[in-house]
């Protein structure tokens, strides 16, 4: 009669941390890299200042792009619409800011139709967003 060997029947109980420390460093890579895309679809190219203050998660963003068309997050509005919409995006218009994102080749009369357009729809609080002014070596 052959003899059959018999084998203990454990499992393996270990988890393999390997594979799982690769996924995660591949997942916080491609985070870290969408991040700033998330931030808002509408690509615009901001004027820089030297002030800078931060905004919160929750807020409500104006955009203005290169070809001035004007956005309410990440959706195009009329300017007609747009105090009324982004009267309704907010919880307390009295206190509560909208961000205006313009870019830097728009046009001054722009920006101040969309601001009087915010302002008539009782607006108190809207805030200018630019981007940080990086330091040039200048001889001035």
């Amino acid at each position: 009669m052959p003899q059959v060997s018999r084998q203990t029947g454990t499992s393996l109980s270990e988890i393999n941390i390997v594979p799982l420390v690769d996924v995660v460093l591949v997942l916080l890579i491609i985070f870290m890299i969408t991040a700033p895309i998330l931030q808002s679809g509408i690509h615009v190219d901001l004027p820089q200042t030297k002030t800078i203050h931060d905004m919160p998660e929750a807020r409500v963003i104006v955009t203005i792009d290169r070809a001035q068309l004007i956005y309410l997050g990440d959706t195009a509005v009329n300017i007609h619409d747009l105090g009324a919409k982004a009267l309704q995006e907010l919880k307390d218009p009295a206190h509560d800011p909208v961000y205006l994102r313009a870019d830097k080749t728009v046009p001054f009369g722009v920006v101040a139709i969309v601001l009087d357009h915010l302002k008539q729809a009782k607006i108190e609080t809207v805030q200018i967003v630019t981007e940080p002014l990086h330091n040039q070596n200048s001889d001035h």
